[in-house]
């Protein structure tokens, strides 16, 4: 019986032996990183169609502007912020109006924020909004749209509707029955059932009421669309959909609370979104989109933009993309600085009076040996990202080296307490928010150096828009 014991432990420990050395030898000859990056979930990460056809193959056309073509050399002011920017001298229109603003004190200066998942549920652009309300004044959360999958992972607005909507997105349609609104979103009331959408402030500085309540929506030839306006349990109006412009706006209501806007034989019209603000003071919408590479910006409508910007008046662009296109076996995102340069043209079409700022990627991290490493394709992503910020004189703020370079998404996770969830890519509300502060802190540095420089006349006095008058 011992002799049968001796030889069943000396069988087990020469397989585990055997098994360590088959270990060891295949870990010579596989690739790096064979398994799966993540260590858990990673909501959001779902790249979209036009990236998949542009790394694919070069099909997908984006308009080929020649961005120089309205430059001059105000808009090429040497403003070194620090290290983590570069060009914020070419954000010399968006300082310029909030240089007019925090001067006069009347006025407005209006930002629209691009991204994706990194962004879901208002995280990093609410604290970018506060900081500048804080210090410049203004009310209100802002472009809210009708539909949004983070709706209910959202504070700083509550969000809901019904789930008879039928939407439409830049992420996965390309041509939309009607143009996608600013959101890159068209939503339609279905024939024969209530559609309806609600908000609701929350006890957030600066957005506890809905103010002045504005409803965005597209032209049609439906000459009998309503919508009631709920404001309470004995307070409500209907207003007749006048559909008759590109662009048509409806103000559903005053400041108030909450708001329930039910509609009615509206079949045919595409619905865009509400607005909400005071009208002065300083403006930040959320348009952040999970799974977006930004490449979908390139279908957004010129014409409609155009019009939407005779409302709105947007003096910054923000573009806060990169994650969506990490992990897909490349280092060469030689295809995505061109794409994104063409995207960025586009925009300035559509928003001409506006500065562009691009917020590179930030650190991610994944498994390599065993171990969390910084993922190989940030750094080429990054240097990709400046690129394009580069040769179409965008504003550009390096999110990697801001947050602390290689190796920082891990000391983020690790962080007491942590500032980033376990998938090593997305930042949590605390992380979020030190992340919100980290750029606006940048663009203030610009901003102070920008009125150092106007005030010693060095820089001119801009010629108003038409827009501003």
């Amino acid at each position: 019986m011992e002799d049968k014991a001796k030889n069943y432990f000396f069988k087990s420990f020469l397989t585990i032996v055997i098994a360590i050395g088959v270990f060891w030898g295949l870990k010579q000859v596989l690739p790096a990183r064979l398994f799966p990056e993540s260590t858990g979930t990673t909501p959001g990460i779902v790249i979209d169609s036009l990236a998949l056809d542009a790394m694919s193959n070069d099909s997908i056309l984006i308009a080929d502007v020649d961005s120089l073509a309205n430059d001059t050399l105000i808009n090429r002011i040497d403003i070194d912020a620090s290290e983590n920017s570069e060009g914020i001298g070419n954000l010399i229109n968006f300082y310029e109006k909030l240089y007019e603003l925090e001067n006069s004190g009347k006025g407005k200066v209006r930002i629209a924020y691009f991204g994706d998942s990194m962004n879901d549920g208002d995280l990093i652009v609410q604290d970018i909004r506060s900081s500048y309300q804080n210090a410049y004044g203004g009310k209100g959360v802002g472009f809210v749209g009708v539909t949004s999958l983070s709706a209910s992972a959202r504070y700083s607005v509550t969000h809901q509707y019904s789930n008879n909507w039928e939407t439409q997105s830049f992420l996965n349609v390309k041509k939309p029955k009607r143009a996608f609104g600013v959101d890159g979103q068209v939503s339609f009331a279905p024939r024969g059932s209530q559609t309806w959408v609600r908000y609701a402030a929350n006890d957030v500085v600066n957005s506890t009421l809905l103010y002045n309540p504005t409803l965005f929506y597209g032209s049609s030839s439906n000459h009998n669309a309503s919508v009631n306006v709920a404001l309470g349990k004995d307070s409500s109006i209907r207003h007749e959909l006048v559909a008759d412009k590109l662009l048509n706006t409806l103000k559903l209501s005053s400041t108030s609370k909450t708001l329930k806007a039910t509609f009615e034989k509206a079949d045919s019209i595409p619905f865009y979104g509400v607005n909400f603000d005071d009208g002065i003071g300083v403006h930040v919408d959320n348009f952040s989109l999970r799974g977006n590479s930004g490449l979908p910006l390139s279908l957004f409508n010129r014409d409609l933009m155009n019009a939407l910007d005779k409302v709105l008046n947007y003096d910054l662009i923000v573009l806060q993309y990169g994650t969506n296109v990490l992990g897909y076996g490349t280092t060469d995102y030689s295809w995505y600085e061109s794409k994104m340069a063409g995207v960025v043209n586009h925009l300035q079409q559509c928003f001409p009076n506006a500065s562009i700022l691009i917020i590179s990627t930030g650190d991610r991290a994944v498994k390599t040996d065993m171990e969390m490493k910084t993922d190989k394709a940030v750094e080429p992503l990054v240097k990709h990202q400046r690129l394009y910020a580069e040769s179409t004189h965008s504003g550009f703020i390096n999110l990697y080296t801001l947050m602390g370079g290689y190796g920082s998404m891990i000391k983020w996770v690790q962080e007491s307490p942590s500032l980033a969830n376990k998938d090593y890519t997305h930042f949590n509300q605390k992380g979020a928010k030190k992340i919100g502060g980290l750029i606006y802190n940048e663009l203030d540095k610009g901003y102070i150096q920008y009125k150092r420089l106007r005030e010693s006349g060095q820089i001119a006095a801009r010629t108003k828009h038409t827009d501003d008058l």
